[in-house]
């Protein structure tokens, strides 16, 4: 049986919406954690309660992503996978690491400096190895005969290295901003003037590797320099550029929601460009959408289980956020 196009390409959006809920959903409580040694005492606390309610059920969409993946693309996850294993398996043992730290923080109050080191550095070495496998995805990856053909250490470049970093003050910034949001006193007044410092680092970060991303492929500098695909795509860095003023003045005239939502915006544009270099491709200039799906009637038994269960991660989800909509206030929300 063969792929089906439009199935195929409802899985590729399905699959990037996943992966970019994950980013706005994960991205600040890792983000949290990377600023945590910014913070000190009650700061702390109120940093961890803001989080406390929500942090656990971010890693659903991180599941979905890569399950998605190995289930409507396996030749794609075949080939991704042996090229990431070792940012694959950091990513994970991060992910523990700072899960277990959250946790044992509370209930081990006589080693909580070195839990709050292992949400830091778990939080760090998780948003690091996600920034690096985006950069290696995007430099290339080597493929002969439809499997990898590369070697254990290929993802490492001075790209991946800033898309790494780039990833770790994005979270940064993201952090920040749900601290102004959620917190108020002394630690929304640090979050304010960290919001500051990891705004202009992230701005500059959306430069640096968007014009960097131009001299790794005649491709990608076709898609942005040509014409007339420079019509299609201008829209993108002005939209960037108008999203970085809006977030500069909402952040000087104290705004407490804004500063968020204009940061999302500014990864949401990010994903938009992202999107833009690689489409059709699943592989960066490798493996297209239709040439790694599954076939027609897999995808489409598939997407009848994820039409159910994905409003129902939503609902609950949104719910969640709901019923803890609150600033953080002691020991918890008011």
């Amino acid at each position: 049986m063969s792929p089906d196009p439009t199935l195929a390409t409802i899985w590729a959006f399905l699959i990037a919406f996943a992966v970019f809920a994950y980013i706005v959903m994960d991205g600040f409580d890792l983000g949290i954690g990377i600023l945590f040694p910014a913070f000190e005492g009650k700061e702390r606390d109120n940093a961890m309660n803001s989080i406390a309610p929500v942090w656990d059920g971010n890693e659903t969409w991180l599941v979905l992503g890569g399950g998605g993946l190995m289930a409507a693309f396996p030749l794609a996850y075949a080939i991704i996978m042996p090229a990431l294993y070792p940012l694959i398996i950091a990513m994970l043992l991060a992910l523990v690491f700072r899960g277990v730290a959250f946790e044992f923080r509370w209930r081990d109050p006589g080693h909580r400096k070195w839990w709050d080191r292992a949400f830091t550095i778990g939080s760090f070495v998780a948003a690091l190895s996600q920034g690096i496998a985006l950069g290696a995805l995007l430099q290339g990856i080597s493929v002969t005969d439809r499997a990898y053909s590369g070697g254990w250490f290929d993802w490492a470049s001075w790209f991946s290295v800033l898309t790494g970093l780039s990833v770790v003050w994005g979270y940064a910034l993201l952090g920040a901003c749900w601290l102004i949001w959620r917190t108020d006193g002394t630690t929304q007044g640090h979050a304010y003037r960290l919001a500051a410092r990891f705004g202009a680092l992230t701005i500059l970060a959306i430069v640096l590797v968007s014009l960097a991303t131009l001299t790794l492929s005649g491709n990608y500098f076709a898609r942005w320099l040509t014409w007339p695909a420079i019509l299609w795509v201008a829209p993108v860095p002005v939209l960037v550029a108008g999203m970085a003023l809006a977030f500069v003045a909402a952040l000087r005239r104290r705004a407490e929601i804004a500063p968020f939502l204009l940061a999302l915006g500014l990864f949401l544009l990010s994903f938009v460009g992202l999107g833009v270099n690689i489409f059709p491709y699943i592989v960066p200039l490798r493996v297209t959408i239709l040439e790694a799906a599954a076939p027609g009637g897999s995808l489409g038994f598939m997407l009848v289980g994820a039409g159910i269960m994905i409003p129902i991660i939503l609902t609950y989800t949104g719910w969640a956020y709901w019923v803890f909509r609150g600033k953080v206030a002691g020991e918890g929300y008011h």
